[in-house]
């Protein structure tokens, strides 16, 4: 199986989640991990979530945004202002080649208001793009040191 692991981490919680989910899905075959970088982000982070909440999109560098080589497709952002990064939004606008593939969603979050509302966002949009089998699993904040929980959480759902 040929995985890739797509993600954006403003602090490093999401990039600690996404490097265990591809220690994971490599002993299940290949798993490429995909780092997003903003090219326009303000260091602050209530400006940040101030463009994620008006679903603002990002200029991110230059990624593989097709995807049709790979059998399962991972997509993991921070939960900011109920919905994904703008990084992430820039993504999911650009990405191709999700026609009938499996996709596993991945958050972290602080307080967990609006992380259902973010999963359902990029849910909803890789279902309009052809993808469909859906996934997911979210991490808080506080636990992205505990690798036992994080592979459990991954565990439950691959």
């Amino acid at each position: 199986m040929r995985s890739a692991i797509i993600f954006y981490s403003y602090s490093g919680n999401t990039r600690k989640v996404a490097k265990e989910l591809q220690d994971y899905l490599g002993k299940q075959g290949s798993a490429e991990l995909i780092e997003l970088k903003a090219k326009d982000e303000t260091d602050s982070f209530v400006g940040q979530c101030r463009r994620a909440m008006f679903r603002k999109e990002a200029q991110i560098e230059d990624v593989q945004f097709d995807l049709k080589g790979f059998d399962l497709v991972c997509l993991g952002t921070p939960v900011w202002a109920f919905g994904p990064a703008p990084a992430m939004n820039t993504y999911l606008k650009k990405c191709t080649g999700l026609e009938n593939k499996s996709i596993t969603v991945f958050t972290t979050y602080g307080s967990g208001t609006g992380n259902g509302r973010c999963v359902n966002i990029i849910k909803q949009t890789m279902r309009v793009k052809g993808a469909k089998k859906f996934c997911s699993f979210s991490v808080q904040q506080s636990r992205v040191n505990n690798k036992d929980f994080i592979l459990d959480q991954i565990a439950k759902v691959l």
